[in-house]
């Protein structure tokens, strides 16, 4: 099992965070710059095994524990790393979907586009679920070395995520 250190970042550290990922957000949003992978030193970043695995399906069954993001970041970390070890997907529903079946409320989730504004696949995908004033985002996508999990502060807007998603309305 992983463990994941949680620091109190300065807000400095935490605002930079926020801006490096929306940063990512908007470069693979319909309209952005190009793609973007973000990293920061304070963020818990976890990555996928770097060999395919088409035999080896995990389906993740974690126990949401309640309480705010930190909380969740383990659970929310097994269930995305899940669904790209599955297949490698830069599909936004298979991520929502999973995240749902595992207890997480659809409602308070958003995702990127899966397609660019000229129809080429994302070169990733970013997702998030809102729990108190902090969101657990994700990112996947053949532009970043697996998949990344992070707790943030929702946005000034009371959202997780920058620039344009997609409606969840399946």
């Amino acid at each position: 099992m992983r463990r994941h250190q949680h620091e109190t970042p300065s807000r400095l550290l935490v605002v930079a965070s926020a801006v490096l990922l929306a940063a990512s957000v908007t470069a693979c949003t319909p309209g952005g710059a190009g793609p973007s992978a973000s990293s920061s030193p304070t963020a818990t970043v976890t990555a996928a095994p770097t060999g395919p695995s088409p035999t080896a399906t995990r389906t993740p069954t974690p126990e949401i524990p309640g309480g705010d993001a930190s909380a969740n970041l383990e659970s929310f970390t097994d269930i995305v790393e899940g669904v790209w070890d599955a297949g490698r997907s830069v599909a936004g529903r298979d991520y929502i979907d999973a995240l749902v079946d595992a207890g997480f409320a659809k409602d308070a989730m958003e995702v990127t586009f899966d397609r660019t504004s000229v129809d080429d696949p994302a070169d990733s995908i970013q997702f998030s679920v809102h729990i108190g004033t902090e969101c657990l985002v994700g990112q996947v996508g053949p532009s970043v070395k697996g998949p990344i999990t992070r707790v943030l502060p929702e946005l000034p807007a009371e959202n997780c995520l920058v620039g344009e998603t997609r409606t969840i309305d399946w």
